[in-house]
């Protein structure tokens, strides 16, 4: 008999467990669901499209072995689908001293996890490769690249439809049931889809579409909406590859970093500000719904508590263009307001634990049938084939 594969989400982790499924299950019926009526609608369409070479994770962690493992998996499949892949670099910059503690535990970290190539810099050597930037020290990674992961999604798309697989969008989900041995998802309006076995890989609406499933409420997912600035074309060269700040432990977030756009243009930020509503890309856009779940949520109380210092920065970033740019100007000194314009915006969808922690490995369950991806941030676009071969060896079993 054909096993009947429900995936809901198509963004790039949905469609690559698909792809995935058709690759190692013979004679595999699969069918991806989404809300929305084009494929990578949301974090897929909306990231930087940074390949990540596994510089941040902790050793041993799925996110450091996914990763790594992902990095090939996604080069060979946009060399074989002729999409762009630069290998444009990163440069990790400690801007002073006190920086380098944090800077020798990143290099300790990326070595443990096997990242290619990677050197430690002095402040002289790091100007060899980034002329503008400036800083005590920096680690580089030369096998960072950039991809239009938007792309990768499509393609994806393509071939499952090419494998005989259906994209069914404007699928807008409702209830899981279990029943007589089917899975059945419904949308409230058309007949009910059955299926023997179903991923869950709904991203914003994650944990929403996992208490369809009989899943517990938490993690809750709080969106934090990511807003850039944009070089003007005639100061491109400032910037050649990436530059990243050195991690904080004390911050959830990774504070403004410079990345280069496989289709042209450099980015800087982004800033991470509560996102009004989860879909929200713009300052405008506000859902009652999604702002008071957010807010009652134990867990964002207590995030908020513990890091509101961070937050008021980030938003005093969002509404000052000038702030923004003096933080900038710790890695590139000569960078001035006029550099810059408005860039694009995205939304994340952080976990948040009961307690307050944000949730920093991928999280990924199962329950009669069902298996559930209940966090998937960065590096997850990366990590979406290596994501898919984990998740794949646990539902086709």
């Amino acid at each position: 008999m054909r096993v009947r594969f429900g995936v809901v989400g198509a963004g790039i982790v949905g469609l690559a467990v698909a792809r995935r499924l058709q690759q190692v299950v013979p004679g595999a019926d699969v069918t991806v669901l989404d809300k929305e009526l084009v494929v990578a609608a949301h974090q897929t369409g909306h990231n930087s499209g940074v390949v990540h070479a596994g510089l941040y994770y902790a050793p041993g962690s799925l996110k450091a072995t996914l990763c790594r493992r992902g990095v090939g998996l996604l080069e060979a499949f946009c060399a074989e689908q002729a999409i762009p892949y630069e290998r444009c670099g990163k440069l990790v910059v400690a801007r002073e001293a006190s920086e380098l503690p944090r800077l020798d535990e990143l290099e300790r970290r990326a070595r443990a996890n096997g990242v290619p190539g990677l050197r430690r810099l002095t402040g002289t050597e790091l100007e060899e490769i980034e002329p503008h930037a400036r800083g005590a020290a920096a680690l580089h990674s030369p096998e960072t690249a950039i991809v239009d992961f938007r792309a990768v999604a499509r393609a994806l798309a393509r071939d499952l439809e090419g494998r005989g697989g259906e994209l069914r969008l404007g699928f807008c989900l409702s209830a899981i049931e279990r029943r007589g041995g089917e899975i059945r998802l419904s949308d409230g309006l058309a007949e009910d889809v059955a299926f023997d076995r179903v991923v869950l890989c709904a991203g914003l609406q994650s944990d929403r579409v996992a208490r369809l499933a009989g899943d517990p409420p938490d993690p809750v997912i709080v969106p934090f909406r990511g807003e850039y600035l944009r070089l003007v074309p005639e100061r491109e060269r400032l910037v050649r590859g990436l530059i990243y700040p050195v991690p904080d432990p004390r911050y959830p977030f990774l504070g403004v970093h410079f990345t280069r756009r496989i289709g042209g243009g450099v980015d800087l930020g982004p800033n991470a500000v509560l996102a009004f509503a989860r879909e929200g890309y713009r300052r405008r856009d506000v859902s009652l719904r999604d702002l008071r779940a957010t807010l009652a949520a134990p867990g964002f109380q207590r995030l908020a508590r513990r890091h509101w210092r961070m937050g008021a920065r980030e938003l005093l970033g969002s509404l000052s263009r000038r702030a923004f740019i003096a933080e900038a100007r710790g890695f590139i000194p000569e960078l001035r307001v006029h550099d810059v314009e408005s860039g694009p915006a995205g939304v994340r969808a952080q976990a948040v634990d009961p307690d307050g922690s944000l949730v920093d490995d991928f999280r990924i369950s199962e329950r009669d049938g069902v298996v559930v991806v209940r966090n998937a941030p960065s590096p997850a676009a990366t990590s979406s084939l290596a994501i898919a071969e984990y998740i794949v060896e646990r539902v086709a079993s």
